[in-house]
């Protein structure tokens, strides 16, 4: 049974609108971030996206200010900072060794900072039923592996 001409334009502006919702609310293209300023280094600040892991955005702070959120569903972020010592913590429930990174950076050295979760190290329950609460590390990440792996999250910004 053919299909009458006004049903074929209702398909037609149907699949027309459905186009253009999917490109509004595609991701914008990543930007190129600038070069370092004179006289100050760059952290950069990436999660992955593990879905088995906690899908909870966590608080990153710089020397115990807040300065970007890591995204559960993965992303990258930089801040320029000078040259100096720096502790780069996550907001966590659970407590464990080695959750922090301390850089010391020179004038024009990039550092990279990769945020990961252990849901369960954090957890109880029985039988039945099990709690796991949100579990953050901040691990420093060589430049050539976290370059490769910040080449599949998305851009946030940084300055």
């Amino acid at each position: 049974m053919p299909i009458s001409l006004a049903w074929r334009w209702l398909l037609f502006a149907a699949a027309l609108f459905v186009g253009a919702a999917a490109i509004a609310y595609a991701d914008p293209p990543a930007a190129r971030p600038g070069p370092i300023p004179p006289g100050d280094a760059r952290i950069w600040i990436y999660r992955d996206y593990e879905p088995s892991e906690s899908l909870n955005m966590t608080a990153v702070s710089i020397n115990g200010r807040v300065t970007g959120y890591a995204q559960p569903g993965g992303g990258v972020f930089y801040r320029d900072v000078p040259r100096g010592r720096y502790l780069v913590t996550v907001a966590s429930y659970g407590r464990d060794m080695g959750q922090a990174t301390r850089l010391d950076l020179a004038a024009g050295q990039e550092a990279y900072v990769k945020i990961e979760s252990l849901r369960s190290w954090s957890s109880s329950g029985g039988d039945v039923t099990s709690i796991e609460r949100d579990t953050f590390y901040a691990r420093p990440i060589p430049p050539r592996l976290a370059r490769a792996e910040m080449a599949h999250v998305r851009y946030y910004g940084g300055g």
